[in-house]
């Protein structure tokens, strides 16, 4: 397959699970925000999406002060925002026309009618949006896409390279949720355990479309423990953290098994070494690193695992 296409079917997974992404930001804050703050108050929860997303300065060049309002345009429609929802999804339909013949009419059908369905809504008056409904709109088209390229789509380098963009995309994804609840910390530590902070973790659970397999895995109640334990280290967890990790591995493995020992395997080596950092740690240690800095250590793999990626198969070294 020549890199470019590679490139294409990489970065049309990647779109896709980041607009799913900003979807789920969006529904984590309009969520928290139905929760009254403390007398003291605590941390503006639209910032804190921002913080974790990694966009507060170029939000804050253009918006200014953050509300639901302005977060909304700038999370759903803005266009000069690489990761908002018409962004993404212009992007990968666009990767997807250009690479047509390596989809099926299937998946085609889907992401086109993604993308065209979402200009249709751009049109329509802001004040008859709300953020429930543009989530809903958002992740019902991204399983669709998702549900047609797994039903229908040989698996071949294609496949790989497709998922390979989902796997690492939803890894960083899932790091940054829980990251959001690091940057609304509640303003006292005598918060922490209370029906306040419940509250927050059960938020990131729901935005995930994780509560109720939480339940079915921990059942009882929900700790900060348990909840990270999930999102981090539950190999049952679809959006886990390993457990994305491991399914880039297995894309990574497909590939290095199909083109030979000639390609660079460089991106595999470095998933399997963040792997395996991962599996060295348990959540008692994970909580004593600190949270915000155990999250803030795996973006950065993942962004060396996705630029070894470039390296070995999307520079285009391997055809020269």
């Amino acid at each position: 397959m020549l890199s470019r296409t590679a490139s294409h079917l990489f970065w049309m997974g990647r779109h896709l699970e980041r607009a799913e992404t900003a979807a789920r930001l969006m529904d984590v804050g309009a969520r928290i925000t139905l929760m009254p703050n403390t007398p003291e108050g605590y941390r503006n929860e639209w910032q804190a999406l921002l913080q974790a997303a990694g966009n507060a300065q170029a939000f804050a060049e253009r918006y200014g002060e953050a509300t639901q309002d302005s977060l909304e345009t700038y999370m759903f429609f803005d266009r000069d925002n690489p990761s908002s929802v018409a962004t993404c999804l212009e992007k990968a339909r666009e990767g997807g026309r250009i690479v047509r013949t390596a989809l099926t009419s299937q998946a085609w059908d889907a992401l086109n009618t993604a993308y065209q369905e979402f200009r249709v809504l751009e049109r329509r008056p802001r004040g008859s949006l709300d953020t429930a409904m543009l989530t809903d709109f958002t992740m019902h088209h991204a399983a669709t896409v998702r549900g047609a390229i797994a039903s229908t789509q040989l698996r071949n380098d294609g496949w790989h390279f497709m998922n390979l963009g989902y796997a690492l995309e939803r890894a960083d994804a899932t790091a940054r949720m829980l990251d959001v609840k690091y940057f609304v910390l509640l303003p006292r530590v005598e918060f922490v355990g209370s029906g306040l902070d419940t509250y927050q973790w059960q938020v990131i659970l729901r935005a995930l479309s994780a509560h109720r397999a939480f339940h079915w895995a921990y059942g009882g109640d929900i700790t900060a423990s348990k909840v990270a334990d999930f999102l981090i280290l539950n190999l049952e967890s679809p959006r886990s953290m390993r457990t994305s990790l491991t399914e880039a591995m297995h894309h990574l493995e497909g590939l290095a098994n199909r083109y030979g020992p000639g390609v660079p395997d460089n991106a595999r080596a470095k998933a399997q070494d963040v792997l395996q950092a991962l599996l060295e740690r348990d959540i008692e240690a994970i909580f004593d690193e600190g949270l915000h800095e155990f999250l803030s250590w795996f973006i950065g793999e993942i962004g060396s695992i996705s630029n070894a990626v470039y390296d070995d198969y999307l520079s285009g070294r391997m055809e020269a």
